[in-house]
């Protein structure tokens, strides 16, 4: 214990935190977009049922509430764009439970934005500008943009629209994941997020960054289903040599279909037993007003600033990781 009250990461790498925020908001400044600060506090909370959250007591009389640190400051963002607050951006702390190794914190920093107009084409456009911009001093090899489609077919020879599972079954066992099986069972989408993260993304943005885009429709989360071809989701995911690194959407601005998703949440979550949540009714208020067409994106900052700094693992860059704080 004589040593475990000094931080982490070195010197140098605080000062790598810092230039970092400082060219970020020089970026956005320069673009004229407004830096925000919502809530970290909230009454309610993501329904993504593979997430887990941390809740605190709130004793405000006459009764005690529930409150929730944020996952992502995302539904207050978009509240705050319905509202007319025009392209804003933010930097903050984000909590998620249960997260902690090499990729994850408990706590950690988020970049997200909100650009009104922007098509998913045009977001990608402005990440690229944006990677371009942090990593001027360590320059990356051209970016790439991949169809979910054609990558996840190309490493595992597997329709990511068509869900077989039988064939996944097969290929889960001719693979060496059998773990898969009962882990993912009959969900398309737990089976596609378990291939993908250990058949495909370790090869994803050899120093370089890959935009993985159209998502299979089972994993639109709040994107937009793209009007030409409703088995996709206008969703975009960012990778630097196998690591993700960020997750951005032509935003879902339909109140009925986002509270029906938020209910198909909902019941998985009871189904599997999962700890239970209410629908944010000011959020799908929002979008009854009227969320403009909208893209937006949320970057992981600490594994951007790893890949930056070519080091192993969270630890090397977080003044205090949790095994610290």
């Amino acid at each position: 214990m004589s040593n475990s009250w000094r931080p982490s990461c070195s010197t140098a790498q605080l000062h790598q935190r810092a230039q970092l925020f400082q060219q970020i908001r020089a970026f956005f400044a320069e673009r004229q977009v407004l830096e925000v600060e919502t809530p970290l506090l909230g009454n309610h909370c993501g329904t993504d049922p593979h997430l887990d959250f941390f809740t605190t007591t709130y004793n405000s009389p006459p009764t005690p509430a529930t409150l929730y640190l944020q996952t992502s400051p995302e539904f207050a963002m978009k509240r705050l764009v319905a509202a007319g607050s025009g392209d804003i951006y933010q930097l903050c702390k984000a909590f998620r439970n249960n997260e902690s190794g090499r990729f994850h914190n408990p706590e950690f920093t988020l970049l997200e934005w909100y650009r009104l107009g922007f098509t998913l084409t045009m977001l990608m456009d402005e990440i690229d500008e944006l990677f371009a911009h942090v990593f001027h001093l360590h320059p990356l090899n051209p970016s790439q943009r991949l169809r979910y489609q054609d990558i996840f077919y190309h490493y595992t020879q597997l329709d990511p629209l068509h869900f077989c599972y039988a064939s996944y079954c097969d290929y889960a066992r001719s693979h060496k994941i059998t773990e898969a099986i009962s882990l993912c069972q009959h969900s398309h989408s737990l089976w596609l997020d378990f291939i993908f993260s250990h058949k495909v993304q370790p090869h994803l943005g050899s120093n370089a960054l890959c935009m993985v885009y159209d998502y299979p429709a089972c994993q639109a989360a709040l994107a937009r289903l793209n009007p030409s071809n409703p088995r996709c989701a206008e969703r975009v995911e960012l990778f630097i040599n196998g690591i993700e690194l960020g997750n951005g959407y032509f935003e879902l601005t339909q109140a009925p279909e986002q509270r029906q998703r938020f209910e198909h949440d909902l019941h998985y979550r009871q189904t599997y037993n999962l700890p239970t949540l209410t629908l944010d009714e000011r959020l799908l208020a929002a979008l009854q007003a009227g969320l403009p067409d909208c893209s937006g994106m949320a970057i992981g900052i600490d594994r951007v600033l790893m890949v930056l700094t070519n080091t192993h693992s969270l630890d090397d860059i977080l003044a205090f990781p949790v095994s610290r704080a």
